[in-house]
């Protein structure tokens, strides 16, 4: 959260570096924590590069199943760990991919995710199954893939 400087009454908030960074370190640990954890990325200001003071971060995560309504997913992740105030979109594989991608939200997404954490898609033969700290967005090749 923001902190307030010991000389001074201004409150100074994280920039767009260190609330990545923040995210990603969070993504590593609650994707240790949750195989079902598929992918997790962020959107909105942060990921447009016009966040301000006051901005909060839009987290999406993508899970393989859940028997959780979509509405009840999102207090089941540990926000208050992350620099800023954060909103929680949490969907299943099988939902995600039935986003209209023409669809105003669609396009957004299409658009503004930047992937920070995703569950390795194949595992090489005679290995066992690990999780990517790689940046994500480098791989393609899936739906909602960003550019960026």
């Amino acid at each position: 959260m923001p902190v307030k400087s010991l000389s001074s009454s201004v409150r100074t908030w994280p920039d767009a570096r260190e609330v990545e960074a923040a995210v990603r370190a969070w993504s590593r640990r609650i994707a240790a924590a949750h195989p079902e954890v598929l992918r997790v990325g962020y959107f909105g200001s942060y990921a447009r590069g016009d966040w301000g003071v006051g901005s909060d971060l839009d987290v999406v995560i993508v899970v393989a199943r859940s028997d959780r309504p979509f509405i009840s997913r999102a207090a089941r992740w540990p926000i208050e760990e992350l620099p800023v105030p954060a909103d929680v979109l949490v969907y299943t594989r099988e939902e995600w991919e039935r986003i209209d991608p023409d669809s105003r939200f669609g396009r957004i997404l299409r658009e503004e995710v930047r992937w920070v954490w995703e569950r390795e898609k194949a595992t090489p033969e005679g290995s066992s199954p690990e999780t990517s700290a790689s940046d994500p967005q480098t791989q393609g090749g899936e739906r909602w893939s960003s550019s960026r």
